[in-house]
């Protein structure tokens, strides 16, 4: 039987891979290396969750505030380092994405970051053999809800946005916002961090495993 192929893009972090969970490891791991105090734990998630996702300027918080004597550039670096190995993808997580890939789904990880950081994430839990591409802003210089991100991830499905597919995420700017800009249907993992924010989504989950489900039942 010929199976019509689909397009699936998902995002990486607080997607495929919790990195809420991995984040909170690496604090509690920096506050020992450091001689901090346990309260810093508290201090470094809340930072994290205080809108300060571009590490330069978080770094830059946490250096002042624990007058450290590492560079901006040197806590960055050991963080991208370190993150790669925290971080796991789920083993129901990749049979899910394997069972899609085998009835017919083109998938492919569309993710913002640094280079170093994201495509280690994606190596060190395997996703790297569980998806047909993947498409990194720190190597392409694009970054979503840029359309030309999706576009190049589809590319190397073998694919075009043209045919449609769909966008799996849990930003409403850069997956939702973006993924419908590019002509997508789109499955919003909510994980809590927008309350009150309106989206336009086609669906919302609160695990990637239900947008999965989703896809599955898609004829």
């Amino acid at each position: 039987m010929h199976l019509v192929k689909r397009l699936a893009l998902f995002d990486l972090d607080n997607t495929l891979v919790n990195l809420y969970e991995a984040f909170h490891l690496w604090a509690a791991e920096f506050v020992d290396e450091h001689g901090l105090s346990r309260e810093a734990v508290d201090w470094l998630i809340a930072l994290d969750q205080a809108g300060y996702p571009h590490r330069a300027v978080f770094f830059t918080k946490v250096r002042e505030r624990f007058a450290l004597s590492e560079s901006v550039e040197e806590l960055w670096g050991s963080y991208r380092k370190r993150m790669p190995y925290l971080v796991r993808c789920r083993p129901e997580v990749m049979d899910r994405l394997s069972r899609l890939r085998m009835s017919g789904w083109k998938v492919a990880i569309v993710t913002n970051g640094t280079a170093d950081n994201q495509f280690g994430k994606i190596q060190q839990t395997g996703l790297a053999e569980a998806v047909d591409a993947y498409a990194l802003s720190g190597i392409e210089g694009i970054r979503k809800p840029d359309r030309r991100l999706f576009e190049i991830a589809a590319k190397r499905c073998g694919m075009t946005l043209d045919a449609g597919g769909w966008m799996i995420g849990d930003n409403l700017i850069a997956d939702i916002a973006g993924g419908r800009a590019a002509g997508l249907h789109t499955i919003w993992v909510d994980r809590g961090t927008w309350p009150g924010h309106e989206h336009q989504a086609d669906h919302v989950v609160t695990d990637v495993l239900q947008a999965m489900e989703i896809l599955s039942a898609e004829r």
